[in-house]
């Protein structure tokens, strides 16, 4: 049976971000995952967790002025003081969350930068990020974003993570797999993930089209759930999906598996 995480960035929006945590307890969730928690002091976002008995599943590195529209800055050579940085920071905060994993966005390329320059800077980071995050006790994950909803995204490939992977020659670096962007760039889904289980660390999912919760759209969830069982996937599954009405209405999907 999945293990699932509320994604406190699009669930529970019907209450303030720090009352999310009991939301999420109460609708039966055991972990959670967010995109950042830097806006929040460490100390309050763990006392959150261990009032409610909650998991914190992942975040993610800081990833540049997300309200201007950057997605991430590992593929922005100009700015690999500032990702450094952000490693110390992400590291500070999971230590104190208790969190074991933290995804890099890899980010949209800034123009006029040469793909060979590109790719050095995305590797030479993650090699660094990797390395710091392993000491830590912390594994790094890359994700895969489909260029229909972030246009240009630099990572939007099964087999591009791969590479990437490979380049850094990194064994504290895997992927985050998101069900619902590898549906829009690749499909195939549960063979990919059979493929390459190795590799996958944690997976993400919401149902496509308009990335609302499973049963509104064409993936047949039920089958992957399963088939993720079938396989030996013992990790977390975040739900990183857009309520179609309020997210309590819309949890009927889950019950089978929230109340396991």
């Amino acid at each position: 049976m999945p293990r699932l995480a509320a994604n406190l960035t699009m669930m529970f929006t019907e209450v303030d971000f720090l009352d999310r945590f009991e939301a999420a307890a109460k609708a039966g969730f055991k972990g959670v995952e967010y995109l950042f928690p830097y806006d929040f002091p460490e100390d309050e976002l763990k006392a959150r967790l261990d009032k409610y008995g909650l998991t914190q599943v992942l975040h993610n590195l800081p990833a540049g002025d997300w309200a201007a529209g950057e997605r991430g800055i590992a593929c922005h050579p100009d700015r690999v003081e500032e990702f450094k940085s952000g490693v110390a920071q992400a590291i500070s905060y999971a230590t104190t969350l208790g969190c074991s994993q933290v995804n890099c966005l890899i980010g949209i390329p800034p123009k006029g930068v040469d793909e060979e320059t590109l790719h050095k800077t995305v590797v030479e980071n993650l090699t660094y990020a990797a390395k710091k995050l392993k000491a830590a006790g912390i594994t790094l994950l890359i994700e895969q974003i489909n260029t229909r909803d972030i246009p240009g995204f630099y990572l939007c490939g099964t087999q591009q993570g791969l590479d990437l992977i490979k380049a850094t020659g990194s064994d504290n670096l895997k992927m985050q797999y998101d069900i619902y962007h590898m549906q829009i760039m690749e499909g195939d889904l549960a063979p990919t993930m059979e493929k390459h289980l190795a590799s996958i660390q944690h997976i993400q999912l919401a149902d496509n089209p308009g990335r609302g919760e499973p049963g509104t759209g064409e993936i047949n969830y039920p089958f992957l759930f399963s088939f993720l069982d079938k396989i030996g996937y013992d990790g977390w599954i975040g739900c990183e999906y857009k309520p179609q009405t309020t997210t309590l209405e819309g949890l009927g999907w889950a019950d089978a598996y929230l109340k396991a």
